[in-house]
């Protein structure tokens, strides 16, 4: 079964109907997606940035939040193989949120890097979403979907369920879960 995020995001084709998208689409679900494992930090910020639709002269605009965002340092000159994976999460995590994209895929949320990372990182996944921005979040995680979500949409075997306030969802889910 072809996982709902990579349609929305392009990468796979829907099994049948079609997908129409308003905006530029995200996903932050593959940190080594549009990377290059023998290029530097500050390769990858220009091979994902333009992977991720950004003109070069934007990524140049941008390159120095998105370095300072990350807190890599001097790390970013170094090649990505030599980074662990939250050094990777942090630049991947960084380089795509600084697309201001109108929807946010995410998958699960952010789980790679130390507590003071992931709080930073969901701050801007909160300020994205209180600008009016979309996030389409798959995840099991109860308290993830609270904080994050408005509108809930329950899906089974690729199909939408239903859809409804993130509590009606949630103890649908909760009952369909049910042994």
């Amino acid at each position: 079964m072809v996982c709902p995020l990579f349609v929305l995001a392009g990468i796979f084709e829907p099994a049948q109907g079609q997908v129409r998208i308003s905006g530029r689409a995200v996903p932050l679900f593959d940190i080594g997606l549009g990377m290059d494992s023998e290029g530097t930090g500050y390769e990858n910020i220009y091979l994902r940035g333009l992977f991720l639709g950004m003109p070069r002269k934007e990524i140049s605009k941008r390159l120095d939040d998105i370095a300072d965002f990350t807190e890599l340092g001097d790390f970013l000159r170094l090649p990505i193989r030599t980074y662990s994976a939250g050094m990777r999460m942090r630049l991947a995590f960084a380089i795509s949120t600084s697309v201001e994209p109108d929807i946010l895929l995410l998958d699960e949320g952010i789980g790679a890097g130390d507590a003071a990372f992931v709080e930073k990182a969901n701050q801007r996944i909160q300020s994205f979403a209180d600008s009016a921005g979309i996030i389409v979040l798959a995840s099991h995680s109860e308290a993830l979907i609270r904080r994050i979500c408005s509108t809930a949409v329950l899906m089974e075997r690729g199909r939408v369920v239903e859809v409804a306030d993130v509590e009606t969802i949630l103890a649908a889910y909760r009952e369909r879960s049910k042994p």
